[in-house]
């Protein structure tokens, strides 16, 4: 067992290497295993590549290894559907597995167990739920998203020494965050398949939303998703006037606004009670258009709305020993308790205090 769990933890561990490249597929790992030691691996390297099982068996042709006989540890339930590459299923038996321990099995719709059960018709033994919760993190909002049909959320929010989000309304915005911990909000974007804002934030700020430094592969950029439900975004910010990444506007009834009929634009009209939409029905409209992270970046009023409703998942909340000037809104690691999130690590970035949090079962 403990051979059978280092081999698995194998493959979580290349599996690391398709982050923020393969979505909206999960991220894989494989390891093939003959008399006792790995002879290839293979991963899930980017949105079109190879699948996992099947870059472990090239791996293995590539240093003239023969197949027959080994045992496939791989992270999730092998898929037995042709999607952008043929089944998994048939690369294993063709290239002779004889025994595959499965990680995770596949929540996806096309899947649910019909890979294990292909490959057990064929005579290949099967085992399935080694390291499965570590798998299954692993892939969490993939998982997520499978079992809900919404987006996992996390939210992401920065504050002053004192607890402030921004500094005096009637002044301009300052940054205060580290350099380093930009650099890990980036990486946050990158890993997230939409960034959602609310109105406010893009009349403050008129932020970018783009990834800035990860390599996100041929995937498309995560879509921009502002939540305006009154037909306010100036129509002279970037979101609207720059294709770096997609832009979604939410709106509760139809506007005319300039330059939202750009290519990268699209509006979402979506029904609303006072002119409010909740945001169980915006993370309902997002999961059915297939997203299956998202990155809730600000403003307060949006936080709380997530906070309030029961439905941020996970939360990045980083704090700065500047102190902004002025009385700006505040915002506390007791509105993260007091919403179900409970604290799971805590680390210093460059000065900052930055603390993950996740919801409690």
């Amino acid at each position: 067992m403990d051979d059978e769990a280092q081999f698995m933890r194998r493959a979580i561990e290349i599996a690391e290497r398709g982050r923020n490249r393969v979505m909206p597929n999960p991220l894989v790992g494989c390891v093939l295993v003959k008399d006792g030691e790995i002879i290839a691996e293979g991963w899930h390297d980017h949105i079109g590549g190879l699948h996992a099982e099947q870059m472990a068996i090239a791996d293995a042709e590539a240093k003239g290894v023969a197949t027959q006989g080994s045992t496939a540890y791989v992270t999730l339930e092998p898929c037995n559907h042709f999607g952008r590459t043929p089944p998994c299923t048939e690369a294993l038996l063709w290239a002779g597995v004889k025994r595959v321990v499965i990680g995770a099995d596949d929540p996806n719709p096309t899947v649910r167990g019909d890979g294990a059960s292909a490959l057990e018709k064929s005579d290949v033994e099967v085992e399935s739920g080694l390291l499965a919760e570590e798998c299954g993190e692993q892939m969490s909002e993939f998982m997520h998203w499978c079992q809900n049909m919404r987006p996992e959320v996390l939210l992401k929010a920065a504050i002053d020494a004192n607890g402030r989000v921004d500094c005096d309304p009637n002044e301009p915005a300052q940054r205060f965050s580290s350099p380093e911990s930009l650099e890990i909000v980036h990486a946050l974007r990158a890993d997230s398949m939409a960034i959602l804002v609310g109105v406010d934030t893009v009349v403050r700020d008129d932020p970018s939303l783009t990834v800035r430094g990860p390599d996100i592969g041929p995937r498309n950029a995560p879509t921009r998703v502002v939540i305006d439900p009154s037909g306010r975004i100036p129509t002279d910010c970037k979101l609207l006037n720059d294709a770096k990444a997609p832009t979604l506007l939410i709106h509760a009834e139809p506007f005319e606004l300039p330059n939202s009929d750009a290519e990268h634009v699209e509006r979402a009209i979506l029904s609303a009670s006072e002119g409010e939409i909740t945001i169980a029905r915006i993370l309902d409209y997002l999961g059915d258009r297939g997203i299956q992270s998202l990155l809730v970046e600000g403003g307060p009023n949006t936080w709380r709305r997530f906070l309030a409703e029961g439905l941020v998942d996970r939360a990045h909340l980083c704090q700065s020993p500047v102190e902004l000037s002025g009385e700006g809104t505040v915002f506390s690691e007791n509105e993260l308790s007091s919403a179900g999130l409970k604290q799971i690590r805590e680390i210093d970035v460059g000065g900052d205090r930055i603390s993950h949090w996740r919801r409690e079962d």
